[in-house]
């Protein structure tokens, strides 16, 4: 009973809070630029390898580091470095995802596609921002339950653009839906107006070189840095090149906006939020090397296992267990990631070094995913998941390699 009051008094807290709703506000706008936004360019008769080369729309995800020392350097005129940024972007991210509820996706591609890149833009920019306000403060105990709280509100916002956008757009226009979806970025607009800013105790970069040099080459004069950067990079690659066409392929292959709001939407957050619970108990008892390859080998075998809904069809209960146990493990490996990568970074250079290591995470989804549409055409969809699921192995093999550099607890030069 004191163990479970501790852990209730620790969520609670007013920075636990702040990480919850600003996890709210960076995962609005993800699925407004890729699966819902699929589901909409389906239902309008969009050719399928235009929506696999969609993917492109995400490479500010993984470009986000060149512009963040910039986001270190300087302060917007009012409400500080942090927030400054945190209510520009979000003001953007409003501004264009209306833009993109104007547009017409069969006849002007191009200018939902600009859209979608300036939502992703200012997304990204948000992302840079929120992960260094995270990570500046949180002590380094509670960035493992930072982590989990802000995996909850993002998932929480993806259930929204996600599950109730589908449900939503059997009923009403897909115009409507998105202006909805628009609305519910103020969550993330009033967290930032009333939320403190950071003081982390350390000089911030004033020079062009202190922000864009000195993070880069702090990081890469750590022992193992190339091998930590490759990892980050293919750990969920599988994970992501399989996850960028399944929207498509549960339409497809005969389910319903409602069904897959119902089982694949809301089941699977379901599911993530256990995993990330369930992923933030185990890094704690097991440590963080073991987690990450428990963790990886479970995330390949979920991607397989959609290869055996593309054999039954579309069976409501083999999509319920396959979506289930996929979440679960994706959850356990996101928050380790989230968490082993936030403790690398030297808290003068936050959001530089933690743009550049999440912007590796996303190089498979931004990237390489738009070819993603051509594979699946190629070898089907039962071959194409069982090839998906192959893509985790150079990561865990990495592992080995990462194992006798990597001391559990990363150590972070000041």
């Amino acid at each position: 009973m004191k163990n479970k009051t501790s852990l209730l008094k620790e969520i609670a807290k007013k920075r636990m809070m702040i990480a919850l709703l600003m996890g709210f506000s960076s995962g609005v706008p993800l699925l407004l630029t890729s699966k819902t936004l699929q589901a909409w360019m389906v239902d309008v008769h969009v050719d399928l390898k235009i929506i696999g080369i969609f993917a492109l729309v995400g490479l500010p995800y993984t470009l986000k580091f060149l512009w963040a020392p910039l986001m270190d350097m300087w302060a917007p005129p009012f409400l500080g470095r942090r927030r400054g940024w945190m209510l520009l972007c979000q003001v953007g991210v409003i501004v264009s995802i209306i833009g993109i509820s104007f547009s017409n996706h069969k006849e002007t591609p191009w200018v939902t596609a600009l859209f979608a890149l300036l939502i992703s833009f200012f997304s990204a920019s948000q992302d840079i921002v929120v992960d260094a306000y995270r990570r500046e403060t949180l002590s380094d105990n509670e960035l493992g339950m930072g982590s989990t709280l802000y995996i909850y509100g993002y998932r929480v916002a993806m259930l929204l653009t996600g599950a109730l956008a589908l449900f939503l757009a059997d009923h009403i226009s897909w115009f409507l839906v998105y202006l909805l979806m628009a609305a519910s970025m103020f969550v993330g607009i009033a967290t930032t107006l009333f939320s403190p800013e950071p003081d982390v105790g350390v000089e911030p970069p004033k020079t062009l070189r202190e922000s864009v040099v000195l993070p880069f080459r702090e990081f890469f004069k750590r022992k193992g840095a190339i091998a930590i950067l490759l990892f980050i990079l293919l750990y969920k690659m599988g994970d992501n090149i399989a996850g960028a066409m399944t929207m498509p392929f549960y339409l497809i292959i005969g389910f319903t906006k409602t069904e897959v709001a119902a089982i694949a939407k809301a089941l699977g957050l379901i599911s993530t939020l256990a995993g990330a619970f369930v992923g933030g108990v185990v890094i704690l008892r097991l440590g963080i090397y073991r987690s990450l390859w428990i963790f990886g080998i479970m995330q390949a075998l979920s991607t397989a296992f959609f290869a055996i809904l593309a054999q039954t069809g579309p069976e409501n209960w083999v999509l319920a267990l396959v979506i289930g146990y996929e979440d679960f493990s994706s959850g356990m490996g996101s928050a380790a990631l989230i968490a082993y990568s936030a403790s690398l970074c030297n808290k003068r250079f936050t959001a530089t070094q933690y743009a550049l290591l999440s912007s590796l995470a996303g190089v498979p989804r931004a990237l390489f995913a738009t070819t993603t549409g051509f594979i699946a055409e190629a070898l089907g969809w039962t071959w194409f998941f069982i090839f998906s699921a192959l893509l985790a192995i150079p990561g865990l093999l990495l592992l080995l390699y990462l194992k006798p550099q990597d001391r559990e607890v990363p150590q972070i030069e000041s």
